[in-house]
């Protein structure tokens, strides 16, 4: 199995400002990751570092390495929301919404680098056999 999964659901705040540290990880390796987030001035920046946490410890229990893993998917969808009333004047009552979020987190393996040399190497020789044929 090469992914690692960890899921975090009804997080107290607006998917939209959670989805500002979940672009900035996305894509990332995991140490790369965390360090952006301890360093990020958003509130949303705690539970995603902690959920990416949780998500390595889960990829630990699979059996994969720490060191190659990245971020492979992180997704923000809305949860929930709770409706309260604030009373305004004449009678009147405006509704606050206050919104939830739902995150999951995808770990995958770092793909490995081919390096030109053998990339290179490989497609001459594809080359001679088409060529023979």
């Amino acid at each position: 199995m090469d992914t690692a999964k960890a899921t975090l659901n009804d997080h107290r705040q607006s998917p939209r400002k959670v989805r500002l540290m979940a672009g900035l990880v996305r894509g990332k390796s995991v140490a790369d990751a965390m360090a952006l987030l301890s360093f990020a001035g958003k509130q949303s920046a705690a539970p995603v570092k902690k959920l990416i946490a949780s998500a390595v410890a889960n990829a630990k229990n699979l059996g994969m390495d720490e060191s190659n893993l990245i971020v492979k998917e992180i997704q923000v969808n809305g949860g929930a929301i709770l409706y309260r009333r604030l009373p305004m004047s004449r009678g009147r009552a405006f509704t606050k919404r206050k919104r939830t979020s739902h995150i999951d987190v995808i770990l995958g393996v770092k793909p490995e680098k081919v390096s030109k040399k053998a990339d290179k190497a490989s497609k001459t020789a594809l080359k001679k056999v088409v060529a023979k044929k």
